[in-house]
């Protein structure tokens, strides 16, 4: 890997965690303010697909499915970074508060990729490259991230309220976004190439949703309110966001493109006592203290030096 190659990837999982923090907080404040999944999800892949289409109708058209992806990869793209993801995230956000959403997406997010790495059989996919082992340092930071998350939920239970429900969704939606990652990394699609692959795929999956169940809250909510979630949900997450991730995959891997969620639960929580009034407890302080220096530990960006001695000549 090159300096060049390692300072963009760096660079595009640095704006990866302040897409995601960002995106967190706009969701929160959404769902709980005069929008709902519904109208959120249409915004967070309409925009965008719309934006993309000359990638499937252009002359990009044919090179959109690298030979080498699978259908299940493909198909795994869509799931874990696409429309399936974002509704559990939005469905989780009703429920528990946006430091939550912090700390389970992006925490549990290390400890998901390097499981689904292992089950891949201990390759990332990033350019044909095996994936390291997890061991030492790297297992140490899994478990304070398990041990941290583990607290955390336990707190969320024994105080009696319904938070619980979102914390559940949003480990589920941490699990379908390290598929996405792992898929992206092995797909061979360029990353506007497969963002515009999941927010096409994302948008033609809610047509019949949104025939179904409809969008009204979209006609009663205020302008403002619809203008800050269409330029977050739709532009900032919905094509910056995705993008810049599977730029750091691409240039850094997927492990350690996850390194970036580091940041996304110290984001997330700050963001929402200021804006959202949300109470940093004690509890949070706990998994912060535990989960952010795990996922840096995962991540392998921190490795124990051992000195091998040498023979005198």
């Amino acid at each position: 890997m090159t300096d060049r190659h390692l300072c963009t990837g760096l660079l595009a999982a640095l704006a990866a965690a302040l897409v995601g923090s960002a995106w967190q907080l706009v969701s929160r404040h959404g769902v709980t303010t005069t929008l709902g999944p519904m109208e959120l999800a249409l915004m967070r892949y309409g925009i965008p697909a719309l934006l993309l289409a000359p990638l499937w109708f252009g002359r990009a058209r044919g090179t959109r499915m690298a030979p080498a992806a699978s259908r299940a990869t493909l198909a795994l793209l869509v799931i874990g970074g696409g429309l399936p993801f974002g509704l559990l995230v939005l469905a989780g956000a009703q429920w528990a508060p946006a430091s939550h959403m912090g700390i389970f997406m992006a925490g549990s997010l290390p400890l998901f990729t390097a499981i689904g790495a292992r089950l891949q059989g201990g390759q990332e996919g990033h350019k044909g490259h095996k994936g390291r082992k997890i061991g030492g340092m790297r297992l140490l930071g899994l478990g304070c991230i398990a041990l941290g998350m583990a607290l955390f939920a336990a707190g969320s239970f024994r105080s009696g309220s319904l938070d619980w429900r979102g914390d559940l969704l949003f480990l589920a939606a941490a699990m379908l976004w390290a598929a996405h990652s792992l898929a992206f990394a092995r797909c061979g699609l360029t990353p506007w190439q497969g963002a515009a692959f999941v927010n096409g795929w994302s948008a033609l999956l809610l047509l019949p949703l949104v025939a179904i169940a409809g969008a009204p809250r979209l006609l009663s909510a205020p302008w403002a309110d619809i203008a800050l979630q269409a330029a977050g949900q739709g532009v900032v997450a919905g094509l910056l966001g995705l993008v810049v991730y599977m730029v750091a995959v691409a240039r850094l891997g997927a492990a350690r493109a996850s390194l970036s969620a580091a940041l996304v639960p110290v984001l997330t929580t700050l963001g929402a006592a200021w804006w959202m009034n949300e109470p940093v407890t004690g509890a949070v302080l706990l998994a912060l203290a535990l989960v952010v220096p795990g996922v840096v530990l995962a991540s392998g960006a921190v490795r124990a030096r051992v000195k091998v001695p040498t023979q005198a000549a």
